[in-house]
C-alpha cells in the first residue's frame, strides 16, 4: 500500500520546505525509539516513515517526482522517456546537525530504524567506489526551448561482457525537451555511461545549452528583441510587425514618442515558464533611432518652424 508522505508529515502539498522542516523535528522527536520503551516497535514503525517523509519532501526533486509520479516513481515503478535527476540522499549529519543537540542518539536511530531513507539511487560501486557521472551538452535552438522538442541521441559505451572483457555497445535515448527549459537545465539518464569491470555504470548527463539567435535574445523568461526606427518613425508612431518563435506574426502598433532607452512591453510573449508553460514572460522591444546623416537647409527650416510650434 502506498503511503501519503504529506499525511505522515501533517502536511498539505503546497508545503513549503520551512513546513516539512518543522513538521519533522515535531514528529521525529513523538517517535523517537528511546521516547518510547512501551510501544518500542510501534514507535519504530512510525519513526522510519517519519524519516522516509522528509527524505523525500526535503530534497526539491524528489519531491518533485512523488508529486507526479508517486512512489512507484521513487522506486524506478514508473518507465520514464527522460529519465529524472538521480535524487539527493538526505544524510543523518545533515539532519541531526540541524535539529537535534543529542545527535549520536539520534544518528543511531535514523541509521537503525530507517537505514539513511531508502528512496535514494546510490552512485556506489558493489565494491563501494563511487562512479563518476559523465555530462555532455545539449545544443538547443531558441525554438526548441520554446515550443518543445523531441531528440533521440544515438550513443556508444563501453561495459563489461559476461568474462570481464569490454565491449561496445550501442543504444538510443530519447529526450523530451520542455517548454521554458533554461541554460543549464540537466537531464540524468541512470548508468547509460561507460563501465568497467567490478563497478556500476556512471550517470549520462545532458546539459542544455543555449544555441544565440539571430533575432531574439533571452532574459530570465522575457524575450528581448532590437529594433530600429527612423527619426520620423518614432516622433510619429509605426507598426512593427514581427515574427514569434512559433511562427505567428504579431503586428505591434508603436504609439509612443520614442525616447532613448525606451522599451516596449508586450505581456505574455516571452519565453513559457517551465513550472506552468500555460504562463510566459513578456516580449521586450528595445528602440534603436536611426538618425539622418544629414538635413538641406529646408528641411532644417521646416523642422524648426514645426518642432518650434510644438514646444510653444
Amino acid at each position: 500500500m502506498a503511503v501519503d508522505y504529506y499525511a505522515v508529515l501533517k502536511l498539505t502539498r503546497n508545503a513549503n520546505q520551512e513546513d516539512v522542516k518543522k513538521a519533522y523535528k515535531r514528529l521525529a522527536m513523538k517517535w523517537h525509539p528511546d521516547k518510547n520503551p512501551v510501544d518500542h516497535k510501534e514507535a519504530e514503525a512510525k519513526f522510519k516513515q517519519v524519516c522516509e517523509a522528509y527524505d523525500v519532501l526535503s530534497d526539491p526533486q524528489k519531491r518533485q517526482i512523488y508529486d507526479v509520479y508517486g512512489e512507484e516513481g521513487l522506486n524506478d515503478e514508473v518507465e520514464f522517456d527522460v529519465a529524472p535527476p538521480p535524487p539527493r540522499r538526505s544524510e543523518p549529519d545533515d539532519i541531526f546537525n540541524e535539529f537535534f543537540e543529542d545527535r549520536n542518539s539520534w544518528q543511531r536511530a535514523f541509521k537503525k530504524t530507517c537505514n539513511g531513507g531508502g528512496s535514494g539511487r546510490s552512485q556506489k560501486s558493489g565494491g563501494g567506489k563511487m562512479v563518476a557521472a559523465v555530462e555532455s551538452k545539449l545544443a538547443c535552438s531558441l525554438e526548441d526551448l520554446y515550443k518543445g522538442a523531441r531528440r533521440k541521441m544515438r550513443i556508444s559505451r563501453t561495459v563489461p561482457d559476461n568474462f570481464g572483457k569490454s565491449k561496445t555497445i550501442e543504444e538510443t535515448l530519447k529526450i523530451d525537451i520542455k517548454p521554458g527549459w533554461k541554460k543549464g537545465t540537466k537531464i540524468t539518464f541512470p548508468e547509460k555511461g561507460n563501465q568497467e569491470p567490478g563497478s556500476s555504470a556512471a550517470d549520462l548527463i545532458f546539459v542544455v545549452d543555449e544555441k544565440p539567435h539571430d533575432v531574439f535574445k533571452r532574459d530570465g523568461n522575457d524575450l528581448v528583441v532590437d529594433h530600429k526606427l527612423t527619426l520620423l518613425e518614432a516622433l510619429t508612431g509605426t507598426f512593427v510587425n514581427l515574427t514569434t518563435l512559433d511562427g505567428r506574426v504579431l503586428p505591434i502598433p508603436v504609439r509612443n514618442i520614442i525616447n532613448p532607452g525606451y522599451e516596449e512591453v508586450i505581456p505574455n510573449e516571452g519565453m513559457p515558464i517551465s513550472k506552468d508553460p500555460t504562463k510566459k514572460g513578456n516580449l521586450r522591444i528595445k528602440f534603436d533611432v536611426v538618425f539622418p546623416s544629414k538635413l538641406s537647409a529646408q528641411q532644417r527650416s521646416d523642422l524648426r518652424r514645426v518642432l518650434g510650434e510644438v514646444d510653444n
